[in-house]
């Protein structure tokens, strides 16, 4: 794999989008949004996103939430 200076991936901005209601997961999904559903009991399905964006040094991340953004906080 080519080296990307750090730089350039500190100052890439990075949306994930995470507003699906989820209607296929209608019972994990009645209270909570999709990307907030637990998975294994310890980490949420947003978790792996976020772990992968910045384990590939990617640091400005912006999540865009439509659909009960508020169960993301919780």
């Amino acid at each position: 794999m080519a080296y990307i200076g750090s730089s350039l991936l500190r100052n890439t901005l990075t949306m994930i989008l995470a507003g699906g209601q989820g209607e296929r997961l209608h019972p994990l999904t009645a209270y909570r949004t999709k990307p907030s559903v637990p998975f294994g009991g310890k980490y949420r399905i947003i978790d792996f996103a976020l772990s992968n964006c910045l384990n590939s040094g990617l640091r400005k991340i912006y999540v865009l939430t439509q659909y009960k953004s508020d169960s993301l906080n919780r």
